[in-house]
């Protein structure tokens, strides 16, 4: 694990830790609610948000350095798979063909993909995400989700405080932009940040909810075995909105796709 920390996203990892902290820090310092609260010994409301912004922190390590589902071995039976453009020209059977990876030479399972940035094929291959600098993949999807979470309640609670400790109250910008300008840099940060983690929940809850992954939802014209299944918006691997939640957050074991995959295309004959 430490070598992995120290690899090419130990500097994104160190400078979201520090720019968290740092805030929560700043939140303390100035005359914000958090520490209007702690000056009368009111202590819960501080004592929570730092534990909400610990948890943050915990949770966005988990899913950084955790494996999202990386194909190590050859873990698929049955012929060698083929290219997507020779797919196109081969008669359409049940399950398309499997396809082998050009980069790791090793036969890659329904929903997986080749990442570049991480080198490894991952299992239900989502999206690799530059603020965690690791793939979003079958094994640590639900934690991102949940990460983000709570990450927006921290982020919205921080911009709320931020604003607390602003007061307008004192003449001129300059006195003023001097009294606040840390204050006002942290409404900025935790505004925008707020606004970017709002749209990634609400957009993996509505993949979760239809079992779609991003890589299927952008890319579903180049993939074989999604353009098989016709032009409309029908997803073999949705089973409706509560059996498709219910296996996002709590199956954990690996599933077989091309099973799923063959299960609904008897169905949908």
């Amino acid at each position: 694990m430490l070598k992995k920390v120290f690899r090419s996203g130990f500097l994104v990892r160190s400078g979201h830790t520090v720019l968290t902290w740092l805030i929560t820090l700043v939140l303390f310092l100035h005359d914000t609610d958090l520490r209007r609260f702690e000056e009368q010994g009111e202590l819960m409301q501080p004592v929570v948000f730092s534990l909400l912004v610990l948890l943050s922190v915990m949770l966005y390590f988990t899913v950084s350095l955790m494996d999202p589902g990386f194909i190590l071995t050859e873990t698929v039976q049955g012929p060698l798979g083929a290219s997507e453009d020779q797919e196109a020209m081969l008669p359409q059977a049940t399950t398309p063909r499997l396809r082998r990876c050009g980069y790791c030479l090793l036969q890659q399972p329904m929903r997986a993909r080749h990442c570049k940035a991480c080198q490894r094929c991952v299992r239900k291959f989502d999206h690799h995400c530059p603020w965690i600098e690791n793939c979003v993949g079958e094994q640590n999807h639900r934690w991102f989700l949940l990460y983000l979470l709570v990450q927006l309640g921290a982020l919205t609670w921080a911009f709320h405080l931020a604003l607390s400790g602003l007061s307008w109250s004192q003449v001129g910008w300059g006195p003023w932009l001097r009294t606040h300008g840390v204050l006002l840099g942290c409404v900025a940060v935790t505004g925008v940040f707020s606004m970017v983690v709002l749209v990634l929940l609400g957009c993996h809850l509505y993949l979760a909810s239809t079992n779609t992954t991003t890589w299927e939802f952008m890319s579903r014209p180049r993939i074989a075995y999604l353009r098989s299944w016709g032009d409309g918006e029908d997803n073999p691997f949705d089973r409706g909105l509560l059996c498709n939640l219910w296996d996002f957050f709590c199956v954990c074991r690996t599933v077989a796709w091309d099973r799923v995959y063959q299960r609904a295309h008897r169905d949908h004959i």
